[in-house]
């Protein structure tokens, strides 16, 4: 008998059709493992039956459960543009509308740092991106069934004839799909867990780490472990298989690359040392339901799309518009583009942010400002739109 390596753990993950129903998996699933956290709970609800003895009698066993969960993953390469990304049911179920993916287009005469204009339709909506040069944007309206103007203008005017890369671009919906995760250690007598019914309550992605990274906060239905399952868990008629190990080579994304767009005219921003985005959910799930001991939906509530900034003061036109949009009141766009190379970008934009007044702070040796908890504004779910390339 030897201790369990934390280090030989292999996590997957896949969308439900049913909520709660273990879906199949493939090698193809597997994400990054960094740490994850999960909790069972049971209800443990004060007995006021007068039973002579002040011991606690403790409750009987169909009490209502509650299961927390929280994950952190690398951002990775997306190797194969013709499926979604690796990461795309946390997504899904983050975002709560499907994957969009374009299979890029070829740039035509016309083309500026700004609008591109296509050979060909491009079936483009706002809020999907593209990719050039190492560089994503975004689609921030449509002008013509072959032109779009772009969020942030492309350091490189597009060449023509050369095709923009792929995409796939998540938008927000009302509803939120539910995911399976699936939880493998070696060896494989060792006790492995499955969580159904995952809802993504919160997303956090922070820049200027020492790699790209996503930390996932939600509830779940159940946890399901091969130690203690039983027939129809799941849906499941014995304990789902991992599947067969293969070579699992990725590319994780240095936190340090990328860029910062900010400004009612978008400007890039190289003198910021940290930021955040944040999406809540306000989840609340289907757990207090007569007949049943576990949650049997996800109910989101209202939405919070958030950044924090520090960023180095200047005396330069760009960065005191910044100060001018806070005071002001004025909407302007935020845009992070995470990575610079194509095949590891992540791209999020968000259209419409009033900017809190900067915190002056200066217990380092240079200024800094520092936007903290600032809300992103939409209608009908354009507060943020999260694209891969």
């Amino acid at each position: 008998m030897a201790y369990i390596s934390s280090n030989a753990n292999r996590w997957y993950c896949a969308l439900e059709s049913g909520y709660g129903t273990i879906p199949a998996i493939t090698a193809a699933n597997r994400i990054p493992a960094v740490s994850m956290s999960a909790q069972l709970t049971r209800a443990r609800s004060q007995r006021k039956d007068k039973t002579g003895s002040r011991s606690w009698a403790g409750v009987p066993q169909g009490m209502r459960t509650k299961t927390t969960f929280g994950m952190k993953t690398y951002m990775r390469d997306w190797p194969d543009s013709t499926v979604p990304p690796p990461h795309d049911p946390l997504f899904q179920a983050t975002m709560g509308g499907s994957s969009n993916l374009w299979s890029g287009g070829t740039a035509n005469t016309g083309t500026t740092a700004s609008t591109v204009t296509f050979v060909t339709p491009h079936g483009l909506n706002p809020g999907q991106a593209i990719v050039s040069a190492g560089e994503i944007r975004f689609a921030a309206a449509v002008a013509d069934a072959n032109t779009v103007i772009l969020n942030a203008p492309f350091s490189t005017v597009p060449v023509v004839g050369v095709p923009l890369g792929p995409t796939a671009s998540y938008s927000l919906a009302e509803t939120l799909p539910s995911v399976s995760l699936f939880d493998y250690w070696d060896p494989s007598t060792a006790v492995q867990r499955v969580l159904t019914g995952a809802a993504v309550d919160q997303l956090s992605v922070k820049l200027n780490g020492d790699f790209h990274e996503f930390e996932f906060k939600g509830q779940a239905q159940d946890i399901i472990d091969s130690a203690s399952f039983s027939a129809n868990q799941g849906g499941m008629a014995a304990f789902p298989a991992e599947p067969a190990v293969a070579a699992f080579s990725y590319s994780p994304v240095p936190g340090n690359l990328g860029q910062v767009w900010l400004g009612v005219i978008a400007n890039p921003f190289l003198t910021v040392s940290a930021a955040s985005i944040e999406i809540k959910n306000n989840v609340e799930m289907r757990a207090n339901e007569f007949g049943s001991t576990l949650a049997q939906g996800i109910s989101p509530g209202p939405r919070e799309v958030s950044i924090s900034l520090e960023l180095f003061g200047q005396d330069d036109i760009a960065t005191e518009s910044l100060y001018q949009a806070a005071r002001q009141q004025v909407p302007m766009g935020v845009m992070f583009q995470l990575g610079q190379t194509g095949g590891q970008l992540m791209g999020i934009y968000l259209p419409s942010v009033v900017p809190v007044v900067p915190e002056f702070d200066d217990s380092g040796t240079r200024l800094k400002w520092k936007f903290q908890d600032t809300r992103a504004q939409g209608t009908g779910g354009s507060e943020v739109a999260i694209a891969f390339g």
